[in-house]
């Protein structure tokens, strides 16, 4: 299974691929068959194969996660915006900005909030996660955004089941938020987590990952498995250590076709070929890591 790290030097790929070196990735994304790529001065730009073709730039604000969509990527900003970018144009989206409870947003430390996170389901819907400002559910990237979680829930990453459209995942200060509509109604889960503060979350199928630490300085962090049908979480160990130290954050966790990595806050990034039960360095030395990410299938979504 092919996958990629974002480094603070270029896009690395499973095969030692690189490309855009020498510029930090900021986030990455799966379109069907190649990456989106959100370099840190804003450009992004699609990757199919040795092809880097770019599609345009962030305008106005900071971009922080990107997804790809038709025509080009969506790609959510600092001070809770978010963008659309694609070849003939690119523009800040005016109904986000107009999203009920905007102005309850807030960042525990007085700055203003990031749109930290996107994801699709497979039926169209989107969901845009603002940190701190909860998840929010759109039909189309310029339609109606409303809110659908409690904004002190401290959301990190939202997830669209790859398969399912009405199921959707979330990382939280409350561990994992989940819904089986549609986010019209979540769920909180913790059982079997060492502590509950949550910011990163994969699928593979119906197997669930999740980080988990003491708070958001990180301290005894850990990976966790959910097995299907189980409301339990398990701890991956095998030759992991104990603890991490710092925070297995969000977008450098990922899962897919039986492979699970994610990157530590030392540069490493870690795989699995057989759920989560051992483990190995595919990574290691070429700086700092923000995002991973692992192929879907050929011609499925992002």
């Amino acid at each position: 299974m092919r996958w990629v790290a974002g480094t603070s030097d270029g896009l690395i790929g499973s095969d030692g691929e690189a490309w855009l070196v020498g510029r930090a990735v900021t986030a990455v994304s799966w379109y069907g068959s190649g990456w989106v790529v959100l370099a840190d001065d804003g450009d992004v730009a699609r990757i199919h194969g040795a092809e880097v073709e770019r599609i345009g730039s962030v305008p106005e604000e900071i971009g922080r996660a990107v997804m790809a969509v038709d025509r080009g990527a969506l790609v959510g900003t600092s001070n809770a915006r978010l963008a659309a970018v694609h070849g003939d144009g690119s523009a800040m989206i005016g109904s986000f900005d107009e999203a009920d409870g905007r102005d309850t947003w807030y960042t525990p430390w007085g700055g203003p909030p990031d749109t930290r996170s996107l994801s699709a389901a497979v039926d169209g819907r989107l969901f845009a996660n603002v940190h701190v400002g909860g998840i929010l559910r759109a039909a189309t990237p310029d339609g109606v955004w409303e809110p659908t979680i409690d904004i002190d829930a401290d959301v990190h990453q939202v997830l669209a089941d790859p398969v399912d459209p009405d199921h959707v995942v979330a990382a939280t200060a409350r561990g994992l938020a989940e819904s089986r509509d549609g986010g019209t109604t979540w769920a909180f889960a913790i059982d079997g987590l060492h502590a509950p503060y949550a910011r990163a979350v994969a699928l593979d199928g119906a197997l669930l990952y999740l980080s988990a630490s003491t708070g958001p300085r990180g301290g005894r962090a850990a990976l966790y498995r959910r097995e299907p049908r189980s409301d339990r979480f398990e701890k991956c160990d095998g030759s992991l250590p104990e603890w991490f130290g710092g925070n297995i954050d969000s977008h450098r966790l990922a899962a897919g076709g039986g492979t699970v990595l994610f990157a530590t806050e030392d540069g490493s990034v870690l795989l699995s070929d057989d759920a989560g039960a051992s483990w190995r360095e595919v990574l290691g030395g070429r700086g700092r890591i923000s995002c991973v990410a692992v192929a879907a299938s050929e011609g499925g979504g992002p």
